[in-house]
């Protein structure tokens, strides 16, 4: 903070991508307050493996190597995977993507969602190379936004008053900033819950990550490191009300028949959780010297696993911008730097949103005739290999 009580950013939410917003902007020397309404729970090993877990592409975990915490991560609890299955109940064919066979150590890694948030939470409280942590105000929200020629404003709850060049709103797929900015959002309710749990299984999970898309919508299992597998079901609302209802020995039978037992029978099941899927795009990025970054600008069907790399890949494109802009000595909440940030990202964030919306699309028909082209459409991209590398990069985000 400068001598008019100023700081360069703020931030308006320390969840994942939030707190790595901050963390990349405070390394290179920005000043940065940082806002959150509530502390993430701390993450400790002796703890079970948090429900909700996220498939980290190489480049998000590029970002946090550069950030300084994924070591710290790998070491926690970080389950890489080599191989990836994609198939169709409906229909044979199968599409198979290995590690090896791109001269790589892994495909991606599976994280809790909570062991990153901790270890970014605690890389923001340990300065390192003399840069300054970020001010943190938590529990904290705010209540007002003011845009002004040279600064932005935001007046927390508590009458606290901090002001910025840039305010950037991390806040989630609800967005109460986005909302307090006046910022339009195309939705789609995709009439689905996805239900996630953790699963033993009768047969290791082989490092894999496995998809099957079935009628209705895919059962993903995602291999963590203990062993166990965890689940991403979606299903119709009702057939999940239904299957939540089952007790466990019910459920983990028609588990198994969904996932057409691939890795045997399905031995036990933490708790299951359940959320409702819906696509949720901003109808722009920037409102004066505002910017949305994550679920607040973006918020996608989980089919691909692909929200939080996007929302990282916002992090990294942000930072870059106002990196550039200060290199220059631009004033870095300008119309220009942020406009550039929005036209590269919101493209892709589109693109990706409405292409995982195609494939959900594609992949829940019942029909007979079209399962049958699918079947063909697996097969054939397998055997393809300039087709199977691209869709390879796309299913681990690479593209």
């Amino acid at each position: 903070m400068n001598r008019r009580g100023e700081f360069d950013v703020i931030v308006v939410g320390a969840g994942v991508v939030g707190a790595a917003t901050a963390l990349a902007l405070v390394r290179e020397g920005f000043e940065v307050a940082l806002v959150e309404t509530r502390p993430p729970p701390c993450w400790d090993a002796r703890d079970d493996v948090d429900p909700r877990v996220v498939a980290l592409a190489a480049d998000a975990v590029g970002l946090l190597e550069e950030l300084g915490v994924w070591p710290a991560i790998a070491r926690a609890r970080a389950s890489a995977y080599q191989r990836m299955r994609i198939w169709d109940a409906l229909a044979p064919g199968e599409l198979q993507f290995d590690a090896a066979d791109r001269g790589e150590a892994a495909l991606g890694w599976i994280v809790e969602n909570r062991l990153l948030q901790h270890m970014l939470w605690q890389a923001l409280a340990e300065p390192v190379d003399g840069s300054r942590a970020a001010r943190l105000s938590c529990p904290a929200e705010v209540a007002s936004i003011e845009n002004e020629a040279d600064g932005v404003a935001a007046m927390l709850a508590d009458g606290t008053r901090l002001r910025a060049r840039l305010l950037i709103a991390a806040d989630g797929a609800m967005s109460p900033i986005r909302t307090q900015l006046g910022i339009a959002t195309r939705d789609r309710d995709y009439a689905q819950r996805a239900i996630v749990a953790h699963v033993d299984t009768e047969r290791a999970h082989e490092s894999t990550a496995w998809q099957r898309f079935q009628p209705g919508g895919p059962l993903a299992f995602l291999p963590l490191a203990d062993g166990r597998s965890s689940i991403v079901w979606s299903l119709p609302s009702a057939e999940a009300e239904r299957l939540l209802a089952l007790d466990e020995a019910a459920f983990r039978g028609e588990l198994g028949c969904a996932f057409d037992f691939r890795l045997g029978a399905i031995t036990a099941t933490t708790s299951r959780l359940s959320f409702p899927l819906r696509m949720r795009l901003a109808e722009r990025y920037v409102d004066g010297r505002c910017v949305l970054v994550g679920d607040a600008a973006h918020a996608v069907h989980p089919l691909a696993g692909q929200g939080l790399n996007l929302g990282l890949r916002d992090a990294r494109n942000l930072r870059d911008q106002l990196l550039r802009a200060k290199a220059r000595n631009s004033d870095i909440g300008a119309s220009h730097v942020l406009r550039r940030y929005e036209r590269e990202r919101r493209s892709e964030n589109t693109l990706a949103a409405n292409s995982f919306s195609l494939i959900e699309s594609a992949f829940d028909s019942g029909s007979t005739a079209i399962a049958g082209l699918r079947g063909v459409a697996l097969a054939l991209a397998n055997r393809l290999p300039p087709v199977k590398r691209l869709l390879g990069d796309a299913a681990a985000g690479r593209l």
